[in-house]
């Protein structure tokens, strides 16, 4: 039988001429690795928290993001909030009906178009979402209200900068969103 060894890349015997104590360490990680990180887990964070609401108000993601787009933007036909959560309008359908059959949203008859239908938030529902969204929302509306202008100033154009990384990595820029820019 014979002998297993490791492959150590560079050996033409597999073996290592150095022993593991001789070894360089690896180079520490570079001071801005910490943001990374922090920025790395805010948005694990973030899936967890969205994944939290949406066990709370018993809906699938795509369902809380199709809620999303309705508190935001207000009522929507079916085809402008397939068209938003890039899904077909059967699909649309059937989140509507899901929507709808849990009392989160309505239907109603379009103001000018007789043959269309808007969905609309329940406001029920909307209280409820924000109840569940207020712990993050207030927390983080308090620790930028603790910051002085300058130290507002220097995150908001930082975070400003990290929206723009994944802007440009996005074919289509990403969606815009109330309030913010799409050249940002």
């Amino acid at each position: 039988m014979k002998e297993r060894r490791k492959f150590d890349p560079g050996s033409e015997t597999g073996a290592s001429a150095a022993p593991a104590s001789a070894c360089p360490a690896a180079a520490p990680p570079p001071p801005a690795a910490a943001i990374g990180l922090l920025l790395h887990e805010i948005v694990q964070l973030s899936r967890a928290f969205e994944r939290q609401v949406g066990h709370a108000l018993e809906v699938n993601s795509t369902d809380l993001s199709a809620m999303e787009h309705l508190m935001q933007e207000g009522p929507l036909t079916p085809s402008e909030l397939s068209r938003r959560l890039d899904i077909s309008t059967a699909a649309t359908t059937l989140v509507v009906d899901r929507l709808v059959a849990l009392g989160h949203a309505q239907r109603h008859p379009h103001t000018s178009d007789r043959r269309k239908v808007v969905v609309v938030p329940a406001p029920s529902s909307v209280a409820r979402a924000f109840m569940e969204l207020r712990p993050v929302i207030g927390g983080v509306a308090e620790l930028a209200e603790d910051l002085s202008v300058a130290e507002r100033d220097v995150v908001e154009a930082f975070l400003a900068r990290v929206v723009g990384v994944y802007r440009s990595s996005l074919k289509d820029g990403g969606p815009a969103l109330p309030g913010s820019s799409p050249t940002a």
